[in-house]
């Protein structure tokens, strides 16, 4: 764990210059608005250890896969978000010496993520080579209002001299992403053109052929006067193009430049057309200026922090975790586009590739549709139904037939793109995800049409892969699923993981009673399903019912508990606590082979089961089950804590679900896994939410009512949370005196805290 960033309830302070935590505050001040965004790398050359990322939203590359021994079966390509054309560029140059962090002194440095606000701030005060000094403060954000906005806010202040600058401001596509598997550039040029106080290029990526125009202008000032430049250079080479711009400065005098950038892709424009839309979005921003650019956009994170932002007084740290957390989610997905969702590193890394997990439906959707409009949510699930083709396709590669739907691991537009097998053929679970957020949306809604536009297609689809997937044990007299990875992607092909058969069966279940809803209410619209899908009612639905009655489930009797897998009980059995301190974390330490065979979970598995269907169980199997196997596991995905914190919760277990909280809070801020230099974990940062809002608050929402059971951790004075839940705005605080509720908009509801009814007007 590491603590160099101050704690602050609304920002993200960093005070002096550290170059080896560089790459990790490049993830965690990163910064976008739904339809692009960016590492928070520096506008000015610089030549330490860095991770230079843009990202623009639906843009992707596929990669050819690259495994030393091909199975049948693997994708030809792993998706790849692309590092996109660099729009930040600002190069300076004082005489001779190029102004470089990593190669000159810095002093009185500050970084601060003003979360308010949106923006990212920076200022210190560089010693060059030859003595000269200089104060840089600068400022940039991704604009909310203008989605295809970015401005930055340059300003210098020569501190001991006066002397001649020049400073390169540009556009550069010829960019490289990290994780490439063979260090090939995935862009093309299709156009470029730069003129004195401008510069746009169009880059084209290859195979997939999108089109991002990148285009920018700047206007440079002093006391509020334009500057007089003695020189513009225009600089073009391949994907490249920009302004040398030569000036004087004088001692003590600050230069501010403006630097306005527009970000256009073809997903959104006509390609032929991307230019001339460029600089007409330019042509508006510079119109507007950037302390109006600002002042907008500040007027949406206002609005977005009205809606959904969680207080807790007392505990800085706790606030501060929280707040980052629900920032990075807004600033990733905004949820306007309905052909775009969450990726598990959002505009802050490459890692992973693809912008779809199970993660959207499983961590993401409860928060959202809490958070903002039914239709928000409602775009996740829409996205699936389109991607219903890929989905019978990817099961069809892998021998499954009659139209049985095998939803990806990982996904850029519904067809399998991830290549580690023992994930992506064995994590199986994951196509039961899509079902289990279409019963949390009609929980929360109450939109049961839905089922009859879009979810009955999906459900009986992954039915057929359920029913294809299992196969009869005549040992057991049960049916059986064998040869898969289970949510802990620290066992691989094991047969009987609970977890995998528990959530299958109730899929069947939930398409059964699916069918019958649709049948009763939507008659005319359930024979179309039938015959467009070829849905043999009778024959299927037969089977599927024998299957949920036969299912196998691994038990220990003794203990009470469910077994994770066939022969978990052969393991040594140990904590977390008899690890050594330089065993962790076990994915960076341990062989993989030492991994498997040991008892230690990654994240939650059998409890991930508990956690989605705790009304199945009575409390004390469910606190059986978290004793025995929450001790053993070591949290080193970032899935995991939250859904710890929320049964913790359940069972009362405080102090252990306010270390968790803080854990997943906390989890990119300090570093818990030494990862976080790759981009920030968006997706579980839901997590984070649920673990407040579910687990402190002990929200649930079921029979078409919002309940809660909150309790405060010692630590807190009070916190508080609003919820959107079918067309109305409730306000819960929690305090050491009891529980306020507030009805702030919406028709009266009757709600219930603690077990008591609550009627809110």
């Amino acid at each position: 764990m590491k603590e160099f960033l101050k704690h602050h309830p609304w920002q993200i302070i960093e005070e002096g210059f550290d170059p080896h935590y560089h790459t990790i505050s490049e993830s965690v001040f990163s910064i976008g608005n739904g339809q692009m965004g960016q590492r928070a790398n520096f506008e000015e050359t610089y030549t330490g250890e860095t991770l230079r990322g843009s990202y623009v939203a639906g843009v992707y590359y596929p990669d050819k896969t690259r495994v030393g021994w091909w199975k049948n079966g693997y994708p030809e390509y792993f998706a790849k978000v692309l590092n996109a054309p660099n729009w930040i560029g600002l190069d300076l140059r004082v005489g001779k010496h190029v102004l470089d962090l990593a190669a000159c002194k810095v002093e009185d440095f500050r970084r601060v993520l003003d979360m308010q606000a949106g923006t990212l701030s920076r200022s210190f005060v560089a010693t060059l080579a030859d003595g000269k000094k200089l104060r840089v403060s600068a400022q940039r954000f991704c604009s909310m209002a203008r989605g295809e906005v970015g401005a930055i806010r340059y300003a210098i202040t020569p501190l001991n001299f006066s002397d001649q600058v020049t400073v390169s401001l540009f556009v550069d596509a010829d960019v490289v992403n990290k994780d490439s598997n063979y260090d090939e550039k995935f862009w093309e040029e299709v156009y470029k053109e730069a003129a004195a106080g401008s510069a746009i290029v169009t880059a084209q990526t290859k195979k997939t052929l999108f089109h991002v125009t990148t285009g920018m202008r700047y206007v440079i000032t002093s006391g509020g006067q334009p500057v007089k430049i003695d020189r513009t250079d225009i600089v073009e080479r391949e994907k490249f193009a920009g302004n040398a711009v030569v000036f004087n400065v004088e001692q003590e005098k600050e230069v501010v430049i403006y630097k306005y950038a527009a970000v256009l892709s073809s997903e959104n424009h006509a390609k032929n057309a991307l230019v001339t839309a460029g600089k007409e979005v330019l042509d508006n921003a510079v119109r507007t200026g950037y302390d109006a650019l600002l002042e907008e956009h500040q007027k949406v994170w206002k609005h977005t922090w009205d809606v959904c932002d969680i207080t807790i007084e007392g505990d800085i740290a706790a606030q501060q975790g929280i707040r980052f957390n629900i920032f990075q989610l807004m600033q990733t997905y905004t949820g306007k586009d309905e052909r775009l969702n969450i990726g598990p590193k959002g505009f802050t890394g490459e890692k992973y590739g693809g912008v779809t997990y199970w993660d959207t439906e499983a961590y993401c959707l409860p928060f959202f549709l809490s958070t903002a409009e039914p239709k928000v949510a409602r775009n996740l699930l829409v996205y699936r139904y389109k991607h219903l083709p890929k989905a019978i396709e990817n099961a069809h590669k892998l021998g499954f037939v009659q139209g049985a739907a095998f939803y990806p691991f990982v996904t850029m537009n519904g067809e399998e793109c991830h290549n580690e097998w023992e994930i992506t053929f064995e994590e199986i679970h994951r196509t039961s995800a899509m079902a289990y957020a279409m019963r949390d949306y009609i929980a929360y809604t109450g939109d049961k049409a839905y089922l009859a536009e879009y979810g009955l297609e999906v459900l009986i689809g992954i039915a057929r892969f359920w029913a294809q997937r299992v196969n009869w044990s005549s040992d057991k007299n049960k049916y059986v699923i064998l040869g898969v990875t289970g949510p802990n992607e620290y066992e691989n092909n094991v047969n009987n993981n609970w977890y995998t058969n528990y959530l299958g069966a109730w899929t069947l279940r939930f398409t059964l009673d699916a069918i019958d809803y649709v049948k009763s209410a939507f008659a005319i619209r359930f024979g179309e399903i039938a015959s467009h899908i070829h849905f043999k009612e009778t024959e299927e639905t037969t089977k599927w019912r024998e299957i949920v009655e036969k299912m196998y489930y691994p038990e220990d009797s003794r203990r009470g508990i469910f077994l994770q897998q066939d022969g978990f009980l052969d393991k040594e059995l140990k904590r977390v606590s008899d690890l050594r301190p330089e065993d962790r974390p076990l994915n960076q330490k341990w062989s993989w082979d030492r991994i498997l065979r040991s008892c230690f979970i990654k994240q939650a598995d059998v409890l991930q089961g508990i956690f989605l269907f705790e009304d199945d169980f009575e409390i004390e199997a469910i606190r059986r089950n978290f004793d025995f196997y929450e001790p053993m596991t070591v949290h080193e995905s970032s899935l995991s804590p939250c859904v710890h914190v929320i049964l913790a919760s359940k069972l009362g277990y405080k102090s252990m679900a306010y270390d968790l909280y803080l854990r997943t809070a906390r989890l990119d801020l300090d570093d818990y896994n030494n990862d976080t230099e790759d981009g920030c974990h968006i997706t579980s940062m839901a997590g984070t939410w649920m673990s407040v809002v579910k687990g402190f608050g002990g929200m649930r929402a079921k029979n078409d009512t919002l309940y809660f059971t909150p309790f405060i951790p010692d630590q807190w004075t009070s916190y508080s949370f609003r919820v959107e839940f079918r067309g109305r705005v409730i306000k819960v605080k929690v305090s050491k005196d009891g529980v306020e509720t507030k009805l702030e908009s919406g028709a009266p509801l009757e709600i219930l805290v603690n077990d008591a009814a609550v009627s809110l007007k």
